[in-house]
């Protein structure tokens, strides 16, 4: 991670984030003077600088991340090799909002996406299902540059909700430390807020709001679907079930980032407890679908098998799809799809719409 660099002797070139968009700008380290480049990029990332020249990787809100250079004399910006070799047109896009809405006296920020689709348009009156998307970190943030895994769901009529929820990086200091002692409380408050902010503005149907999320972001997922009523359905991709163990088993570069989240470890053991979604899975009673990789050592498999276990015993349907030579977060393009296509069939069965192609033909217990 690298957000800055000298061009020349006197001159820095930075990224900055500033209400969850990314900037780049030039900062005279004599004078003190600071300009923002115009430039059409929303998240810009892996800044390097070298002889008044630099690369970093950025993304448009309809373009994909690429590699991009930047000549500090000409002050031109030049993209040389794109992630993704095709072609799209940008109307198939949906173009993100930034919204922002309240949750007890406090603003919280994210990004709405319509569902979009040129060849298709809803019934008159017809509201549609909302996934509520949750960032990992917990104190990363999500942008709103292009992601296909955002456009398959609004093209297949969902509407999204990418919550940058209290304690995301970009929106300042006071924003970033509200999560101090507060995981599992206010991004839980936050993702439910957004979802029924957006019930109230009459752009989602009540009865069909979904939430998703990996890692600690599957965490939130869990924790909301466990604590509150506001979501009909989950999916928890390598989510947290239980907080104890990532405190005492989690890898080093990560060990005692719960002390300031959560509370420290071990003398904070009770808050662990009661906030650890497997300790209360009696209070969960709507249907979840489980995607775990076999080779987690970040999150291990036994976190979903525990959660999954308990809802089997309880009759919720549930389903869990696993991948054997998968790690913390999915990496082959066969998982990639397997998880999104595996998860669209969980919700058409769960909520009894067609597809215009059948699933993978997932295994969905007490349904």
């Amino acid at each position: 991670m690298s957000t800055y660099g000298f061009i020349g002797e006197e001159e820095v070139l930075c990224t900055y984030t500033e209400s969850g968009r990314w900037y780049l700008a030039t900062l005279n380290t004599r004078t003190g003077k600071h300009h923002t480049i115009e430039q059409p990029y929303c998240d810009i990332e892996s800044l390097h600088c070298e002889d008044g020249k630099a690369i970093m990787i950025a993304a448009g809100t309809d373009s994909f991340p690429a590699v991009v250079t930047f000549d500090s004399a000409m002050r031109t910006l030049e993209p040389i090799a794109s992630s993704n070799s095709r072609t799209l047109p940008t109307n198939l896009f949906s173009n993100a909002q930034a919204i922002t809405f309240t949750v007890n006296d406090r603003d919280v920020h994210g990004f709405y996406y319509p569902p979009h689709n040129p060849s298709y348009s809803a019934p008159e009156g017809d509201k549609p299902p909302l996934i509520v998307f949750s960032h990992g970190g917990p104190t990363g943030a999500t942008s709103a540059g292009l992601n296909l895994k955002v456009q398959y769901w609004t093209s297949r009529g969902f509407a999204i909700l990418d919550v940058n929820y209290s304690g995301s990086t970009g929106y300042g200091r006071e924003y970033r430390d509200r999560l101090t002692d507060k995981w599992g409380i206010y991004d839980v408050e936050d993702v439910c807020a957004g979802a029924e902010y957006l019930v109230d503005r009459g752009l989602a149907d009540p009865e069909r709001l979904l939430i998703k999320g990996g890692s600690a972001g599957g965490y939130t997922v869990l924790a909301a679907l466990t604590y509150h009523d506001t979501f009909k359905a989950g999916a928890s991709h390598y989510g947290i079930g239980e907080l104890s163990s990532l405190a005492k088993d989690t890898h080093k570069f990560e060990s005692r980032y719960l002390d300031k989240l959560v509370g420290p470890w071990p003398s904070a053991e009770h808050i662990y407890y009661e906030r650890s979604p497997i300790n209360h899975v009696e209070q969960l009673s709507c249907p979840v679908i489980f995607f775990q990789g076999m080779e987690d050592k970040v999150v291990p498999p036994n976190q979903a098998e525990t959660m999954v276990k308990a809802l089997k015993e309880r009759g919720i349907p549930v389903s869990y799809i696993t991948f054997t030579n998968e790690g913390h977060g999915f990496r082959s393009g066969d998982s990639i799809k397997m998880a999104l296509e595996g998860e669209l069939e969980f919700y058409s069965r769960i909520f009894k719409f067609p597809l215009a192609e059948a699933g993978p033909g997932i295994t969905i217990e007490n349904l």
